[in-house]
Order: C-alpha cells, then structure tokens, then sequence
C-alpha cells in the first residue's frame, strides 16, 4: 500500500473524563472524507496518543476504523514507553482492520541507532500491515536518510512520516530507496517543500482546521500550478504562526475544530484550557491571518 494526497493528522474527540467521544470522532472523518481526505493518521502527536490510556487508544482505534469504513486508509500510531505496550496496540490495530500502523522513536532514554533500529525491526514484525516509521527531531532521536533507508529493507515498513525542514536529507531517501520508500511530508507550513522533494503526500495538524488550503496546495502542485500553490502555502504559513503564537499546538488545535462545529472537546490533563476570551482572541488572530472559520 503507498499513501498519498492529504490526511490530517486527526484530533481526538474527549469527553470530560478523557474518554472518546466516538460520536464526534465519527462525524469529524465522516466531513473530512466528504471534503476530499485521503486518509487519517490516528493517535499521533496531534491525536493525543502517548497521553492516553491504553483502553482508550484501542476505543479510538477502533472507532476510527469503522468510520473510516475502508472508504480511507486508517494509520494509528502505536508508540508507548512500554515496548509491550505498542506491541499489543499495534495488534490491536491491525486485529480490527487498520491500514498501517505508525510509531515515534523510543523516547527519552537516548538510543542509539541500533537500539532504534530494534525497536522498530520488533514492532514491524509483530503485525502482517505496512508500518510507518516517524522522524521527527523534537522525538529526540537524529534520524537521517541513511538510518530510514536501512529500516526501509525491513519487509513490511514501508512509509515514512518525515516531520523535518532537511529537505535535502529527504531527497537523499528516494536515491536510497530507489523512489520506492514511501515518504509523507510532515510540516504543515512546509507542505509544497515536500512534495517539490519527492514527498508522496501530507499528513498534519492544521489540516483539523483548514484543510481546504492544503488540498489546494496539492491539487494546484500536482497540476503544474506552482504560483497557486506556492500563494496557498503562504497563506497556510500566516495562519499556522497566527494561531501557534499565543496558545500552544493541541488546545489552540482543539479550539479551531470546536469553532467549526465539532464538540472535540479539550486536550488532555495537564495541557491548557483555553478560557471563552482566549478562544476568542484566537478566532480573531486567525481570521485576520485570513482563515476563514
């Protein structure tokens, strides 16, 4: 299986407990796939994951694939800080129906290239689905092309989401790879850098809330229309500092996607709440950045 074209890196519905609002999480795919989603990245870093309870991870799993339905590839990010942990999620994920799974790094401890490698050579091989490994330098591991070509030999990891600036590191990964690695780009205001690098698609946080300009961007570059995306992507960037300036990613995340209509609910204890007045002064940032919500 080979990803591509637009797929947001989905928020996570919660109610008050922290628990899934299934309810929610079903209508947010349900739009999204009518709005031209290509699929969904789920429990990342935007979805909550590594805060969550396990029992909730396999709830949101879960109903995430059966919104989803097959109509669109489902990835659930699997990581934990307990190896045995994301072994038994990504059983899990794969048990009831998901596309790929997807994993950060180990996280904290400092590993080493061969330690990571492990990591990753164990996790894919616990599951028969493709597995997409993640770089991401705030995950505190250095990936570089040399290290995502070595674990790409793995039989069944497959995709990269390649959340990182170097670009020129990423066109170093297709020559490794021959083109066949299968590479998402994961900076949202770095959208159309990617994909000139090679990149097969997008996966990303803002597309919660304006998914419209990064399907733009796409369609338009794919076209051969590079003034207009290169005009879409500048305006994504505005956006992105306009609403990341004052308010930090999730809850400011979780704020757009509620003033959209959608009951997402806040982002998990000891993230911020953002209050009605903060809200609001975020609503009016982002407009004036030209969002239109």
């Amino acid at each position: 299986m080979k990803f591509t074209g637009i797929m947001p890196a989905l928020v996570t519905p919660l109610n008050e407990d922290e628990t899934i609002n299934t309810k929610v999480l079903a209508q947010l795919i349900e739009d999204m796939i009518q709005n031209g989603a290509d699929g969904f990245y789920v429990a990342g870093a935007t979805g909550e994951g590594l805060a969550l309870r396990p029992s909730e991870r396999r709830v949101l799993a879960e109903a995430a694939v059966r919104a989803a339905n097959h109509r669109k590839p489902c990835i659930i990010q699997v990581a934990s800080t307990d190896f045995n942990e994301a072994v038994a999620l990504a059983k899990h994920a794969e048990s009831v129906g998901a596309d790929a799974i997807s994993a950060t790094p180990p996280l904290f401890f400092g590993y080493d290239a061969d330690e990571v490698y492990n990591y990753y050579k164990a996790l894919a091989g616990a599951v028969h689905i493709p597995v997409m490994i993640y770089y991401n330098p705030n995950a505190g591991f250095p990936m570089d092309a040399k290290f995502a070509a070595r674990a790409f030999e793995v039989d069944n990891i497959t995709a990269i989401k390649w959340t990182s600036p170097n670009y020129y590191q990423m066109m170093e990964l297709k020559r490794l790879t021959q083109g066949d690695m299968n590479i998402i780009n994961g900076p949202d205001e770095m959208l159309l850098m990617g994909l000139s690098a090679g990149a097969d698609g997008g996966i990303g946080t803002t597309y919660n809330f304006m998914f419209d300009i990064y399907r733009g961007i796409y369609d338009k570059y794919h076209a051969g229309d590079l003034a207009g995306a290169q005009a879409l992507q500048r305006k994504s960037a505005e956006i992105v500092s306009a609403a990341f300036a004052k308010y930090s990613c999730i809850p400011a995340t979780k704020a757009l996607v509620e003033a959209l209509g959608y009951d997402v609910g806040n982002a998990t204890f000891p993230l911020a709440r953002l209050t009605k007045a903060e809200k609001a002064e975020l609503i009016a940032d982002v407009k004036a950045a030209g969002l239109k919500i």
